[in-house]
């Protein structure tokens, strides 16, 4: 297995440990994210945590969507004494639609597999437009388009 091929599955792994401990039933686009912020020693994670986004703060933006999307259901998390969410470690979780379209748009931005570097999975990760992760770091205020143009950046110089 190629470098890229271990880092892929050790983000995809670390992806599916966070779905489990989430109690869902897949592994989404916020949860490789996570995956991403926890692996050290490459590009993608050094331009995340320039912006302050490491694993802790990528959690807390998540959970901060998390309330902010009840309370425009016109729920409040406050009014409920919910548990934390019960992990199944026997549960298999797979990838999710969301995982999987970050995953091919991380690839399709890479010449090919011999170019494809950390930093193109997270690069699929922030070119979503819609859904849970734009809207945890848009609540985090987190420029998107500054932290893809510094992605690219690493992406052009080759960095790993």
């Amino acid at each position: 297995m190629s470098a890229i091929d271990h880092y892929i599955n050790a983000v995809t792994q670390q992806g599916e440990t966070e779905a489990r401990q989430d109690g869902s039933a897949a592994i989404e686009a916020h949860h490789l994210l996570l995956g991403i912020a926890a692996q050290e020693g490459n590009s993608a994670h050094e331009v995340l945590t320039s912006a302050g986004l490491d694993r802790q703060a990528i959690r807390d933006a998540l959970d901060r969507e998390f309330e902010h999307s009840l309370g425009a259901a016109g729920v409040s998390l406050a009014s409920f004494d919910l548990p934390p969410a019960t992990p199944d470690p026997k549960r298999r979780v797979s990838l999710g639609a969301s995982a999987r379209l970050c995953l091919e748009r991380g690839f399709a931005s890479a010449t090919g597999k011999k170019d494809l570097r950390p930093g193109h999975l997270l690069l699929g990760i922030l070119e979503a437009e819609v859904g849970t992760v734009p809207r945890a770091l848009a609540l985090a205020g987190v420029d998107r388009t500054a932290l893809t143009t510094r992605l690219q950046q690493s992406l052009s110089d080759g960095s790993w």
